[in-house]
C-alpha cells in the first residue's frame, strides 16, 4: 500500500520567523456555534487542517452552507435540516461531540455516536450528559451513541462540573445560550479556546460572563444573530515550535502569539536555560548553551498543557540530567515514548510519569506517528537526530498543524513529504524524489 511519509534530515538549528496559525481547538467549536443562528457567521484566521475539513463535511451533511477561502469561512445554518450527522464522519474526531449542545438548543434534539479522536485515554462524556439533563433534556444512551430530546426550550440551571472539561464546558455553554433563564457552570474550563468560543457567541448576541474563571454565567436569549469573529492564535502550535527551536539550539521568532496563553511553557523554557523575549504579539526563543532537565506535570489551564507534554518530552531528551514529566490529565498519553526510544532516547514510563535522561544522541530511523501531539514530538526528535528520520502516519499531523513542513522548512529544517510503503517494519526502502531535503 502506498502512502505519504515525512522525511527529516536532522542536525540543523532552526532559525527564522514563523507565523502561528489560528487555533484548531477554537475554530472547531466556533463552526459549531454558527448552528445557533439562521444568519451567516464569518470566521477569520481558520487554520487549513484536516479536522476543519472534517467538520465542514459534517455541517454540510446537516444542511449548512459552508464556504472557505484563504483562511476565511462563512457558515450559514439557515436551512439546518438534520439533528443526526453521519456516524462514520462524526466518529473521526472528538470535536464532533460539540454538536450535541448546539443541535439540542437549535432543533430540540440531537443524535451523536460515541466520540472518536486520538486514543490518548479515557475522555468521558458523563459531564456533558448530566449537564444537559440538568438543563431539562432527556438523554438516552445505547450502543449506537446518544439521543437527546427536549420539549420546547432548555431551562437554565446550576451545573457543577466534577472536573474542568473543555468540550463539556463548550457544549454546555452552547446549550445554555438559548435556554430560558440563567445557567451557572461551576468548575468550568479556562483554556484560551474556551474563552474564544465564548467571545464568538457574545459577538452573536449571547450573554456570557465569567469566562476565563472557574464560574461562567450564561443568561439565555431567545435568538442569536450573525457576526464576524477572528479565531485566536493556536498556543499549542506556538508551544510546539518553541520547543522545536529550543531542542535544535535555534533562534526563532514566532509571530501572532498571545504570550499569556503560554505562561507555563515559557517558564519551563527559561528554567531549562533558554532565552525567551516576549513582545505584544510575538515571542523569540533562543538557546545559547546546553539545556537543563526540568520536571513538569500537566494540568488544566493555566497549568502546563497536556497537548504539549509529548513535545516537551522530546525537548527533554536533549537536556542534561534526568527529569520527570508527569501526565495528570490523560492516562494513555505516552504513546510517543516507544518511538522516541527507537531513535535512541532514554525514556522510561512508570504509571503516569516519564523519566527522561539526557542528552541523548538521537539517530534517524523509521517511525510511526500514533496521534497528533505524539507526531509533533517525533518531528522535534527527528530535527535533532543525525541521519534520516522517516515517519508514517502523516495524516495525524495534518489534523492539527497547518503547513507544518512549510513553516519548519522556512526556518531551515530539511524535511519533505514523500511517497513510500505503509509498513514501518518493512525493509523495502522508501521511494524518494530526486530533490534533496529542504530544496
Amino acid at each position: 500500500m502506498t502512502t505519504e511519509w515525512l522525511r527529516i534530515e536532522g542536525g540543523v538549528p532552526l532559525a527564522g520567523t514563523m507565523r502561528v496559525s489560528g487555533s484548531k481547538n477554537a475554530a472547531l467549536p466556533a463552526m459549531v456555534a454558527a448552528l445557533l443562528t439562521t444568519e451567516p457567521v464569518i470566521l477569520e484566521n481558520v487554520p487549513d487542517i484536516e479536522d476543519v475539513g472534517t467538520m465542514t463535511t459534517l455541517l454540510r451533511h446537516l444542511g449548512v452552507e459552508v464556504e472557505r477561502r484563504d483562511g476565511t469561512m462563512s457558515v450559514h445554518a439557515k436551512d439546518l435540516r438534520s439533528a443526526r450527522p453521519p456516524d462514520d464522519i462524526a466518529a473521526r474526531m472528538r470535536a464532533s461531540f460539540l454538536l450535541l449542545g448546539a443541535l439540542t438548543a437549535r432543533l430540540g434534539e440531537a443524535h451523536l455516536p460515541r466520540p472518536g479522536g486520538d486514543d490518548i485515554g479515557m475522555r468521558r462524556v458523563e459531564q456533558h450528559i448530566e449537564g444537559l439533563r440538568a438543563l431539562g433534556a432527556t438523554v438516552v444512551e445505547d450502543a449506537a451513541g446518544f439521543r437527546v430530546q427536549v420539549a420546547g426550550r432548555l431551562r437554565g440551571a446550576h451545573v457543577r462540573l466534577d472536573m474542568p472539561t473543555v468540550t463539556g464546558t463548550e457544549n454546555l455553554i452552547m446549550a445554555a445560550v438559548l435556554a430560558e433563564g440563567i445557567t451557572v457552570l461551576t468548575n468550568a474550563a479556562r483554556e484560551p479556546h474556551v474563552c474564544d468560543v465564548a467571545q464568538c457567541l457574545r459577538g452573536m448576541g449571547a450573554r456570557i460572563t465569567g469566562v476565563g474563571t472557574e464560574e461562567i454565567v450564561i443568561e439565555g436569549v431567545t435568538a442569536l444573530h450573525g457576526s464576524r469573529h477572528t479565531v485566536c492564535p493556536d498556543y499549542l502550535e506556538a508551544g510546539t515550535f518553541a520547543f522545536a527551536a529550543a531542542a535544535t539550539g535555534g533562534d526563532v521568532v514566532l509571530e501572532d502569539v498571545v504570550c499569556d496563553d503560554l505562561r507555563h511553557p515559557i517558564h519551563k523554557l527559561r528554567q531549562a536555560g533558554c532565552l525567551v523575549d516576549e513582545g505584544a504579539r510575538a515571542i523569540r526563543i533562543r538557546r545559547p548553551g546546553r539545556l537543563r532537565a526540568v520536571d513538569t506535570t500537566t494540568w488544566p489551564h493555566p497549568g502546563f498543557p497536556t497537548d504539549l507534554q509529548a513535545p516537551y518530552v522530546a525537548l527533554m531528551t536533549q537536556a542534561d540530567g534526568t527529569c520527570i514529566v508527569s501526565e495528570a490529565v490523560f492516562e494513555n498519553r505516552f504513546r510517543h515514548v516507544a518511538e522516541l526510544n527507537r531513535l535512541g532516547a532514554q525514556v522510561r514510563v512508570e504509571g503516569r510519569s516519564a523519566f527522561v535522561t539526557g542528552p541523548s544522541q538521537l539517530r534517524g530511523t523509521r517511525l510511526r506517528i500514533p496521534d497528533i501531539r505524539s507526531g509533533a514530538a517525533l518531528v522535534i526528535a527527528g530535527l535533532c537526530a543525525t541521519g534520516l528520520t522517516e515517519c508514517a502516519g502523516v495524516l495525524h499531523l495534518d489534523r492539527g498543524y497547518a503547513d507544518l513542513v512549510g513553516k519548519l522548512r522556512g526556518c531551515g529544517a530539511r524535511m519533505e513529504r514523500v511517497p513510500g510503503t505503509s509498513d514501518v517494519g518493512s525493509e523495502e526502502p522508501l521511494v524518494l524524489d530526486a530533490g534533496g531535503p529542504g530544496e
